[in-house]
């Protein structure tokens, strides 16, 4: 039904621009003929029995008929060209780089079903371009910030360190922030690198059959120290659990949303991993306490580089929640958030399938 109604917007489209071009060759027609009669009114061409046509006055009507319609489709065939001007325009600038950029079209053409339909697109495309621009630059701004503060850490640890006269409880100390900081470091470049190979991934490969239960447990205990740090509570509420997907890439996913959790729980909150199978999917969720999402961030925080939290007063630079979107995706999956109630969750949701199912598609 929409593939029908498109298609006679389009011819509705086409009806107009061709009634245009008939409206010149009429109004070419009524122009030759009235210059005609105005000649013939003054006696430059007469036309009877005893004056036949003759090629001279051939000749003139040809050249009549050429200067007329040149100068008529000259200035009249600006108006049905100036829209494609005005979206030529648009394109050039939004290509420059200007991303406020918006389209719109002069009536009556903008009352047009497809009119209205290209100017939302264009301009939906426009914002999302200047939104990506936005979280791009705010990104690197950032990153630069957090890459370079644990840099600066290291450094000045190793002075103190290199000049001598310190306890071995210092030492034992100052050595710890400089380890803790350089894993910082590696986790953010690691992050930086998934997203890179997810993103240029469009083929799944490597599907085994493995222990999600199992698997979910590791990336808890990988993250015990934070948790830990925090005396948060944990509960972990789910049976053995296996899935076919990619072990590695999957991984990435619960490491991110487990720290995820840890990293906006507030010491002493509670943090809750569920894992509910149904006959057709499997569903995971990471629940904790704490402050809730505002709900204009909800329909943002998966988009690469944006942070919910404005103040960047937590650990993070935007590409986690990427990560994990574009991993779920590409195992055929969806991943939602819900906050409210004091509560955040999200939840995966995977096609239960075997690796033999997968592998006959």
């Amino acid at each position: 039904m929409k593939n029908l109604e498109e298609r006679r917007q389009r011819l509705s489209l086409t009806l107009l621009f061709a009634g245009l071009v008939f409206l010149f060759l009429l109004l070419t027609m009524i122009l030759i003929v009235g210059v005609i009669l105005i000649l013939m009114r003054h006696g430059f061409l007469e036309l009877g029995e005893n004056r036949p046509v003759t090629s001279s006055f051939l000749l003139i009507l040809a050249l009549i008929s050429i200067f007329a319609g040149t100068v008529l489709a000259g200035t009249v065939g600006r108006l049905p060209l100036r829209p494609v001007n005005g979206i030529i325009n648009a394109l050039n600038r939004l290509a420059a780089g200007d991303f406020k950029t918006r389209l719109s079209f002069p009536n009556p053409m903008a009352k047009y079903p497809l009119a209205k339909e290209l100017t939302e697109s264009f301009n939906k495309m426009a914002e999302e371009l200047e939104s990506t621009e936005m979280l791009r630059s705010d990104f690197i701004n950032n990153f630069s910030h957090e890459f370079k503060t644990p840099i600066v850490s290291i450094a000045g640890f190793a002075k103190l360190l290199k000049k001598g006269c310190l306890t071995p409880e210092e030492q034992t100390e100052y050595l710890n922030i400089i380890e803790d900081e350089s894993l910082r470091l590696s986790a953010m470049a690691t992050n930086v690198l998934n997203l890179t190979k997810v993103e240029n991934q469009s083929i799944l490969t490597d599907l085994v059959d493995y222990n999600l239960s199992e698997q979910i447990r590791t990336c808890v205990l990988m993250l015990e120290k934070k948790w830990d740090r925090k005396n948060l509570d944990l509960i972990l509420d789910f049976d053995e659990h296996f899935i076919t997907a990619n072990e590695e890439l999957m991984k990435q996913v619960w490491i991110n949303l487990i720290d995820n959790a840890i990293k906006f729980t507030p010491d002493g909150g509670s943090m809750e991993i569920t894992v509910t199978e149904e006959p057709e999917n499997i569903l995971v969720s990471v629940i904790n306490s704490g402050s809730e999402i505002p709900a204009e961030s909800t329909s943002r925080i998966f988009q690469k580089f944006y942070q919910a939290d404005e103040s960047h007063a937590t650990e993070g630079n935007g590409i986690g929640l990427a990560i994990v979107q574009k991993v779920v995706e590409l195992h055929g999956g969806e991943v939602s958030v819900e906050s409210k109630n004091g509560r955040t969750a999200f939840s995966v949701t995977l096609p239960a399938r075997k690796v033999a199912e997968v592998r006959d598609e």
